[in-house]
């Protein structure tokens, strides 16, 4: 990849601009990008009976949730909060799915009260919901032994995993819900985050139907979610989503063919959100020490936490505040945050282009889990986000915290 400085965000609008109207640091999102990957994922099958559901917990700002439900996506929730949000975007409680892990009396109420379909991911919260709602519809989230995703702590099948109800506990399952009078109408599973292979998601799958064989009450299956975006952009190939509709088209019709039809649906977060957002910041300051280089920037961990949490790389661009010519870092060097830790580290091992005090930066790929896993550590408000709309206007979705906001006057 040919590196060089650059002006503009998503190439449609002077980044300067945009910090001096609404200041750094900044989240900034595409609509025409987060359009074009909500029609991927829905026409990623041909079986007919197939929903995609956004996995919010990814995003849930409700400017972006309103032009997700737009584009025919329905919506999974893990929290009451997120319910709210996606109900304030206009989604209809047949619409949402709520999939909790280790869930309270009172979450679970919540869902009932609106008539949301559940998902439960133990023994002891299938009971939990049998008091709440006897006689109701159940979904099971199955852990089926298989995992998959870029670190451990996104991996989410497989026998270390905290999520789902073990195979071998199906037939317990059953006694339960038979118990309560709950039907169980549905299966899900998760093997984990950011896979760029097929092969694993769709065994995960076979395996589904198969199971969904024994539980003839079963009419919706859920494969899961997961699907990768190339974080770095020169060595990672796209997922091959002609690939994966064509292999899970082929799994679900042979199953279809033995058994009975079925409504299909997939739970991916990460790829509808991640490549249509960016984070803006400002360089605050430079210094050599010890044969190392750091750039000191206002992009610390509060603001983006993936790259601390999860060993995340994210691609970034460098914007100079006055004209120059392109040059790169020839030793080591951090890009590291304000934040008092010293693990607010940004980026490092890698080749970056020299930072000068007053540069911009652009962190790109940071519409999934960005502003959702943000905080206030430090005391540092929370940044406003903006939409740059298919018009080409940008719109503020979402209003800077200010340091009165940190502890309102009663």
């Amino acid at each position: 990849m040919v590196l060089a400085y650059v002006e503009k965000v998503f190439g449609k609008i002077n980044v300067f601009d945009l910090i001096k109207e609404f200041g750094s640091p900044l989240y900034v999102y595409d609509e025409d990008v987060l359009r074009l990957r909500c029609r991927e994922l829905r026409n990623l099958l041909k079986y007919p009976s197939f929903r995609v559901n956004y996995s919010a917990k990814a995003n849930t700002n409700v400017e972006l949730l309103k032009i997700i439900r737009e584009e025919d996506l329905d919506v999974d929730a893990m929290s009451p909060g997120e319910m709210f949000l996606e109900m304030k975007a206009g989604f209809s409680s047949d619409r949402i799915m709520f999939i909790g892990n280790n869930v309270s009396r009172e979450e679970m109420k919540f869902a009932v009260d609106r008539g949301i379909y559940i998902s439960v991911d133990s023994l002891s919260q299938l009971i939990l919901l049998g008091e709440v709602n006897p006689g109701g519809d159940v979904c099971l989230r199955l852990n089926p032994g298989i995992g998959a995703g870029h670190h451990e702590k996104v991996i989410t099948g497989g026998k270390k995993a905290k999520f789902g109800i073990a195979i071998e506990d199906l037939p317990k399952a059953q006694e339960i819900a038979d118990h309560y009078q709950l039907t169980i109408t549905g299966l899900n599973q998760h093997i984990g985050s950011l896979f760029l292979e097929t092969e694993e998601y769709v065994a995960a799958a076979a395996q589904l139907l198969e199971i969904a064989s024994t539980l003839p009450s079963v009419k919706i299956l859920d494969f899961g979610g997961g699907m990768g975006i190339p974080y770095k952009h020169a060595s990672e190939p796209r997922l091959d989503f002609e690939k994966l509709g064509r292999e899970l088209d082929e799994v679900i019709n042979n199953w279809v063919k033995n058994n009975r039809p079925i409504t299909v649906r997939i739970e991916p977060g990460r790829y509808v959100v991640a490549e249509c957002g960016a984070i803006l910041g400002r360089v605050t300051a430079v210094k050599h020490n010890y044969n190392t280089d750091f750039v000191g920037c206002d992009i610390g961990f509060n603001t983006l936490i993936r790259p601390v949490m999860y060993d995340s790389y994210h691609e970034i661009s460098v914007v100079p505040s006055e004209p120059r010519a392109y040059e790169e870092y020839n030793g080591t060097v951090y890009f590291v945050g304000q934040i008092c830790e010293s693990g607010d580290i940004l980026a490092h091992d890698r080749i970056l282009p020299v930072c000068r005090e007053d540069d911009a930066l652009i962190v790109h790929d940071a519409g999934a889990y960005g502003f959702a896993m943000a905080s206030t550590y430090n005391s540092r408000p929370l940044p406003a986000e903006v939409l740059i709309q298919s018009d080409g206007q940008v719109r503020l979705i979402r209003k800077a915290q200010t340091l009165q906001d940190l502890w309102p006057d009663d």
